[in-house]
């Protein structure tokens, strides 16, 4: 579960495969007035195309996925400073940093980390962790 306590920002990872870059942006878009009041850690290129799409949102980009930033993320998760994750996997493409798609996932689930793969689910992780519910 969330170690957040109510007076912080949440502290929600976006990460997304290549084809599903574009489907991230217009789900921050869609969720901008919720994402607004939270930190945002995303890897590389998405943390950058969220920032361009929504300047107002706090966004940190970190490295590219393949290039550490999964593994800049499952740290994050391991050292509890998440509460939640946002992945949107491309299950349709071939994906050469399966290990560290894996890795996350399991991570997620080691630690109880709130996780979602697709909008819809991603919609009620992002509910949930403003809820409570």
């Amino acid at each position: 579960m969330s170690n957040r306590s109510s007076n912080k920002r949440l502290r929600l990872a976006l990460v997304a495969h290549d084809a599903k870059k574009d489907l991230m942006v217009e789900w921050a878009r869609a969720n901008g007035d919720r994402l607004k009041h939270a930190h945002i850690y995303a890897t590389g290129t998405t943390g950058g195309r969220i920032s361009d799409a929504l300047p107002n949102l706090e966004v940190t980009a970190l490295k590219s996925g393949p290039l550490g930033g999964d593994q800049q993320i499952g740290a994050m998760i391991c050292e509890q400073k998440l509460d939640g994750l946002i992945f949107f996997i491309d299950p349709m493409s071939p994906m050469p940093h399966d290990v560290d798609v894996k890795a996350l996932s399991r991570l997620a689930i080691v630690y109880d980390l709130p996780f979602a793969s697709s909008p819809s689910t991603a919609e009620y992780v992002l509910k949930g962790l403003y809820t409570g519910d």
